[in-house]
């Protein structure tokens, strides 16, 4: 992770906005140029990082909070730190424009594009026909050490994905056991994790691995040699959000940018060049790319109070008794 600042024609007397965000390159320097572009008087500072260190950051931070905006992470982050207390109510303009299923009641976070977990697969190597075709399918033999993942405990993504694996017996039979025992079929299976998602697009890439588990459409951001398949059997489907952390040093210019980034524009922008399903539902589907319009996927059922209050347990026991022991 590192910081990065606007750079030209600073002067002393510019307001400064600190971004914590997972959404890496090229969104957080494109969005840096057009906001600065619309707002010479602010200079950009933003923090690229996964979801999960996000959350863990604005937590250690709370007595002497450092960012001003959390732009992306899993739902599920967010309402962990509503809990805590390290967000800030704000409700933007287009706050009766989204189901209050992608947002929190008191305002503390919005959704701002909903995010599904995938397989996804080296083209070169599999098709869609060829490639497992839901998630059990990446336990058999076939696919042992040629599986690359991202390391869950940085990511929202893949801890939601992990969660959803044991929630699927779990639901049933109120243990996480059984969901535990795939976890360890995936780990046999697994070669690699990866520290961050640029790591892992390019060790796929590469063919260190040929299959993955990563978002819908976002595996085409960089255009690698990737397809994907959606799982039969269904998949999580996640909100993104964004949220102001609580006692920001710059609150003004914090609201401009949450404003900046999830007006109706820029949420085009980002489905159009960065592949983001907007959670708002007034957004015209002919200003949308065809493939908004032609998705089609099953959603999984996940109980997200059980996942917030859980998961951290969940991938501590990952952590410790599963990863790399397959």
């Amino acid at each position: 992770m590192a910081l990065f600042a606007g750079c030209g024609g600073e002067t002393p007397q510019k307001s400064v906005v600190t971004v914590y965000s997972p959404h890496g390159k090229p969104i957080l320097p494109e969005f840096e140029k057009l906001f600065e572009t619309a707002h010479s008087d602010i200079d950009v500072q933003w923090l690229d990082m996964g979801a999960q260190d996000v959350l863990d950051r604005v937590r250690s931070e709370k007595a002497n909070p450092q960012g001003d905006v959390w732009w992306g992470a899993p739902a599920t982050n967010f309402m962990q730190a509503a809990e805590e207390g390290l967000l800030a109510p704000y409700r933007p303009s287009w706050a009766d424009k989204i189901d209050p299923a992608y947002r929190d009641p008191q305002d503390r976070w919005y959704g701002t594009a909903l995010l599904i977990p995938i397989i996804a697969f080296n083209n070169q190597e599999l098709t869609e026909q060829t490639a497992p075709q839901d998630w059990d399918e990446l336990l058999v033999p076939k696919w042992k050490d040629k599986i690359v993942i991202r390391y869950p405990l940085a990511s929202g993504t893949m801890r939601t994905a992990f969660a959803g694996m044991i929630w699927r017996t779990y639901r049933d039979t109120g243990s996480p056991e059984q969901g535990f025992e795939w976890l360890k079929k995936l780990d046999a299976n697994t070669k690699d994790y990866a520290a961050d998602p640029n790591m892992m697009f390019q060790k796929l890439a590469r063919k260190e691995a040929v299959v993955s588990i990563w978002l819908m459409l976002q595996v085409d951001r960089y255009q690698y040699p990737f397809g994907f398949v959606t799982p039969r059997s269904g998949t999580p489907v996640l909100t993104d959000g964004i949220a102001l952390i609580a006692n920001g040093k710059n609150l003004e210019a914090a609201k401009k940018f949450y404003e900046f980034v999830t007006d109706m524009d820029h949420t085009i922008l980002q489905a159009t060049q960065h592949y983001r399903i907007p959670a708002r539902n007034d957004i015209p589907k002919d200003r949308l790319p065809s493939w908004a319009a032609n998705l089609r996927f099953t959603p999984m059922e996940l109980d997200w109070k059980v996942f917030s209050e859980r998961s951290k347990e969940w991938m501590k026991y990952w952590d410790e008794q599963i990863k790399d022991k397959g």
